[in-house]
């Protein structure tokens, strides 16, 4: 197991960690941080290894030096752009695969999405500029995303006769079926107040200084949650997602997951601090 002090080494993403929060950017601005085969592999490690840090992971707020563990991750940019997509030059390699090869390709590509929709920690987006393709699936797993007025977002694929299968399901997710339909169809791009109103993201800000002061009051508020409340809120809805049973399993499902949740030891330290009129341990 890789030390808290020992994050992986990469090129294209930069890394800053805050006490229980990871600050994490895609470092390409010269190329509008379009996302190469490098960039997907080190962004896979750092999901990995920060949710392998993570407080709702281990169940500890700190590790056995007093380090805080993980409980937030801010993904953002660097420059004008948040994420162009995929970079021109993966996409000629692409035409040029073979079936075999370009199967490796979209597993490297799933494994970089669902480590970022099913981190443990809670995870914010800032983003700026344009975010297409897979930056619009960057987008799309995040937990919270706060946009500047100038933001742009699209399902970009149809425009050159793909689509975005790979990115689909967690669009689909955070979208819905008709409105996940008409974007990649049209595989055009939204503005600020569509990507709001469709619900692709939460939050517009006007300048730089209102996205760090949003992203800071947001990571506040987290911070009053338990960290493993937050975490296994995400299996929680998982479960909802994938239910199959019927209404009467599924209240029992609620029922256990609410006795293994009060019965915990976060459980009992929120029940505690509430009863004694004081802060749970998570907020200190």
């Amino acid at each position: 197991m890789k030390k808290r002090d020992s994050p992986p080494a990469t090129e294209l993403v930069s890394i800053s960690i805050k006490g229980p929060v990871c600050y994490v950017t895609l470092n390409r601005e010269a190329k509008y941080n379009a996302m190469n085969v490098q960039m997907i592999n080190e962004l896979c490690e750092v999901f990995e290894w920060t949710a392998m840090k993570s407080a709702g992971q281990t169940g500890e707020l700190s590790d056995k030096d007093g380090n805080p563990h993980l409980r937030v991750i801010v993904l953002s940019g660097a420059g004008k752009h948040f994420c162009a997509g995929a970079d021109i030059n993966m996409m000629r390699d692409a035409g040029a695969n073979s079936p075999e090869e370009n199967r490796r390709d979209s597993e490297r590509l799933d494994r970089l999405f669902n480590g970022l929709w099913s981190h443990p920690c809670f995870t914010i987006g800032a983003i700026s500029g344009v975010a297409l393709g897979g930056g619009a699936g960057l987008v799309a797993c995040l937990d919270h995303v706060i946009a500047t007025e100038n933001v742009k977002i699209a399902l970009s694929e149809g425009k050159l006769g793909i689509l975005p299968a790979v990115i689909g399901p967690y669009v689909y997710r955070r979208l819905g079926s008709a409105c996940f339909r008409r974007l990649a169809m049209q595989a055009s791009r939204i503005d600020a107040a569509e990507a709001l109103r469709t619900g692709f993201i939460e939050q517009v800000v006007n300048s730089a200084t209102e996205m760090t002061e949003s992203v800071q009051n947001l990571i506040s508020e987290v911070m009053s949650s338990g960290p493993c409340a937050v975490t296994l809120a995400k299996e929680l809805t998982l479960g909802f997602d994938r239910w199959t049973g019927t209404d009467e399993e599924l209240r029992l499902y609620t029922l256990d997951f609410t006795s293994k949740m009060r019965g915990s030891k976060e459980g009992q330290e929120g029940l505690s601090s509430f009863l004694d009129k004081r802060e749970a341990n998570w907020k200190s």
